[in-house]
């Protein structure tokens, strides 16, 4: 006997239409088919502990758990050229719960290698841009170099004399030196040491004449009258070096060199989570006190929008791939 009265169809019609409006619904806006975030988030960061972006992961990753209601769990996984934390992120769930702190070595990673086991830019969804930092260019506190313009002069006529020291080479500090060699028009004696402890303790030794270094961190050591600082590499002055002149202003021109630190989830993640996590980026980096403790390290702490980051990140890989290819370094 058909149980099925009019009345039956009715309902189970209105119901069916709910259950399509609802589906078409979350298609068209790219909701998650559940509330986010339902639990923690992990934050991958491709450096070691201490340096400036985990300290920036950190900052930013307390304020966002505290706007989105779930921690935001900041995990250290440094490798060469950032891959070891990049695909973690790419392979996982692209749900939210998962996101990387991209930088420009993801940039400079393209043109170190021959195959990377991820596309940085297809494998990827930016979230936010969460600052840029400047490197310095740094000279012993005894140098006979008063400026940037005497190390250059000196430079042009000793060509190779001129010892510069930098972290590993495909590094930012590594390759800003390179840079500098084709942008100055001087051929230096650039020496790769493992880590900035070593860089520093050559500086200061003065067993080179130079070190490129990120900023920021360098700064105890000109206050303490350690080392003393000949330029920043970006268009304009360091904060907490308001004193020391630009490559720019110093006559050499087209030099600006500035890292960043940025936000970014894998590939897929839902329009709407993207969004919520860049609200709660954008309201990190706005907060009084992140823009302290990060300003305090000499960044220039700023968010942005998806595409701007986009527009970064593809901006960046053709920069240094050109200056990976001047410098003829071989991909690996």
């Amino acid at each position: 006997m058909n149980r099925w009265t009019p009345l039956h169809r009715r309902s189970a019609l209105a119901l069916l239409t709910a259950m399509a409006v609802t589906t078409r619904s979350r298609a068209q806006t790219g909701t998650a088919p559940q509330a986010f975030p339902v639990k923690p988030i992990t934050l991958l960061v491709p450096f070691g502990p201490g340096g400036i972006a985990d300290i920036t992961a950190r900052a930013v990753a307390e304020h966002m758990g505290r706007t989105l209601g779930q921690s935001v769990v900041v995990e250290n996984r440094p490798s060469a050229g950032s891959i070891v934390a990049s695909q973690a992120v790419a392979r996982s769930a692209p749900d939210g719960h998962t996101l990387l702190l991209m930088s420009n070595g993801n940039a400079v990673s393209v043109g170190l290698f021959k195959k990377l086991p991820y596309d940085p830019v297809k494998d990827f969804v930016p979230v936010s841009l969460l600052g840029t930092f400047d490197l310095g260019i740094f000279a012993p506190a005894a140098s006979r170099f008063e400026t940037l313009r005497d190390a250059v002069a000196f430079a042009r006529s000793n060509p190779g004399k001129l010892n510069v020291g930098t972290i590993a080479p495909g590094s930012t500090q590594h390759l800003s030196a390179k840079l500098f060699e084709t942008v100055a028009g001087v051929d230096m004696l650039v020496v790769p040491y493992k880590g900035s402890p070593a860089v520093v303790a050559a500086l200061r030794s003065g067993e080179i004449d130079l070190a490129f270094e990120i900023a920021g961190p360098m700064v105890p050591q000109v206050q303490a009258g350690a080392v003393k600082a000949l330029a920043v590499t970006s268009q304009r002055p360091n904060p907490s070096l308001p004193q020391v002149p630009t490559v720019q202003q110093q006559g050499i021109a087209g030099y600006d060199v500035a890292s960043w630190n940025a936000l970014a989830a894998p590939a897929g993640t839902p329009a709407a989570v993207v969004e919520r996590l860049n609200r709660a980026a954008r309201a990190a980096v706005a907060s009084p006190e992140v823009q302290d403790k990060l300003g305090r390290l000499g960044m220039q702490v700023q968010a942005s929008s998806l595409a701007e980051l986009q527009a970064l990140l593809a901006s960046e890989i053709r920069r240094w791939g050109d200056v990976i290819k001047a410098a003829k370094i071989e991909p690996e």
